[in-house]
Order: C-alpha cells, then sequence, then structure tokens
C-alpha cells in the first residue's frame, strides 16, 4: 500500500485506470487524452514521421510511432513533472532549459529492439518489425498500424505461427491478419518439428473468399519478406510480426541465424 506522502498516477482513459486509484491513501493524479485529467494530452500529428503532442500546452515531439506510444510519452512526462525532474515551474527563469532537456529526451526514445521497430525505405515505404506473436497482440500492433497509414497506402503484414505450440490460435491469427491487412503473407514463425506448410493451412481455415483474395503463402520466410517488399509501393506499410527481437529461426531441431529488421535492410540495401 502506497503511503500518503506517495503519488498514484494513472491513465484515466482507461476503464481500468480509474480503478486502480480506488482505497488508497496517496496523492492521486491522472493522464489521458480524453480530458478532465491532470496531465491532459493532445495529438496534434501522427503518421510515418512519429508523433507532434502537446500535454499541458507544452510541445513534445517523438520519433515513436502510434497512439500507445503517445500514452507511453504522456506517462513518462507527467511523472517527471511531479517528481521536478528538470521540469521546474512554468515561470521560473530557468523553465524554458530544463523543460527542453526533458522533451529533447523524449523526443530522441528509440523503441526497444523487435517492438514496433520500424524504418522508411528509400522508397517511402514503411517497414515495422514487432513480436506479436498471439492473436490480441497481432490484432493491437495491426490497429496502431491502421492508425498511422495514410489513406491510399496499403497495410502488408507477414507473419505466421510456431510450431509445437498452441494450434489453435493458428486459426484465429490467420483471421485477424487476413482481415486487418490489405494484402497478408503467411509464412513460417519458428516451425520447430512440424510441417510450415502444414501449420500454414491450419492458418487458412475458415477465412472468407474476399480474404482468399489478399492471401499469398509463403513458407520461406525470407522468401515471404522479399515478396512484401516487392508487392509494396510507396506510401504502404509493411509489418513483419512474431519474431520481433529474436535472431534465429528453429527449424527441425536446429536454430538458424535469422532476423527479421536485418532481412530488410539488406534487400534494401542491395537494390
Amino acid at each position: 500500500m502506497l503511503p500518503g506522502d506517495a503519488f498514484a498516477l494513472s491513465n484515466a482513459d482507461d476503464e481500468y485506470g480509474k480503478m486502480m486509484l480506488e482505497h488508497i491513501h496517496a496523492k492521486k493524479f491522472t493522464y489521458g487524452f480524453n480530458g478532465g485529467e491532470n496531465f491532459h494530452g493532445e495529438i496534434k500529428k501522427l503518421d510515418f514521421n512519429g508523433l507532434e503532442l502537446v500535454f499541458n500546452r507544452e510541445k513534445v515531439n517523438s520519433e515513436l510511432l502510434g497512439k500507445f506510444n503517445a500514452y507511453n510519452l504522456l506517462a513518462v512526462w507527467s511523472t517527471c513533472k511531479l517528481l521536478g525532474f528538470d521540469m521546474p515551474a512554468r515561470n521560473a527563469t530557468h523553465s524554458v532549459a530544463g523543460g527542453e532537456k526533458v522533451r529533447k529526451i523524449l523526443k530522441n526514445i528509440k523503441p526497444p529492439r523487435g517492438r514496433f521497430e520500424h524504418f522508411i525505405s528509400p522508397g517511402g515505404v514503411l517497414i515495422i518489425v514487432d513480436y506479436a506473436h498471439t492473436p490480441d497482440a497481432l490484432e493491437k500492433v495491426l490497429m496502431a498500424v491502421k492508425e498511422i497509414k495514410n489513406k491510399e497506402g496499403k497495410i502488408i503484414s507477414i507473419f505466421g505461427c510456431g510450431g509445437d505450440r498452441d494450434p489453435i490460435k493458428r486459426k484465429i491469427m490467420g483471421h485477424i491478419g487476413a482481415t486487418l491487412s490489405d494484402l497478408a503473407i503467411f509464412t513460417s514463425d519458428n516451425p520447430r518439428s512440424e510441417d510450415p506448410d502444414k501449420i500454414i493451412t491450419q492458418m487458412t481455415s475458415g477465412l472468407s473468399p474476399d480474404d482468399f483474395k489478399k492471401l499469398r503463402t509463403i513458407a520461406n520466410r525470407h522468401e515471404a519478406i522479399l515478396e512484401g517488399v516487392r508487392l509494396a509501393q510507396k506510401g504502404d506499410i509493411i509489418l513483419c510480426a512474431g519474431k520481433g527481437h529474436e535472431d534465429y529461426q528453429e527449424i527441425k531441431g536446429i536454430r538458424h541465424h535469422f532476423n527479421d529488421m536485418e532481412e530488410f535492410r539488406k534487400i534494401f540495401t542491395q537494390k
């Protein structure tokens, strides 16, 4: 239990956020984007290039992508305010310098390896590599991609399902990926002892005729990435999900070196 001289900071836009502040003795603070919070945020711009935000009337920019990262940044910024980290009162003579230090740090934060890690190709295609390997995670990352997509752009998803793991989720993930993408490429994740083609077949079960029309199946993950790059045009987003930071692919008990981000960078270097 937090003591009375501590503080608790919670997301007011989350239904559980308010519940978390119930029955505690600490000073209570909230952050959010919907209004009425102690620390209010506004999203001025959300696109390929990052975020332009306003927190309690102070401008904050970031190279991170997605609305979920806007919430993360607001939470960090609010905590800095409450702790007084280089953020003196607005009317203090050194407020500009202090506030600028925190804003500079937030602006230059990079995503963790394999967690919505991204770069823009020379041809204007946004490449995103993410560790999402469950139905819930895949759905959330695809929804985050939709938030930053240009109206004219397409979402090309490349993902698979792991072998020797829960087979029930394969059909579910296939449906989510095909439904939320303009083009889905089903491929191998870590097939382990299983036949990759069998896993992909299970992923396609139950897809509608319309979803089948925008589906490619390529068991070789390297070839699947090549196909995604070949099909992508300026303004499109390629989401390669499932392996994230991993630097191997396990096939028939052997771990072969493989990293999604490395594959993409090699392709564009060789072009």
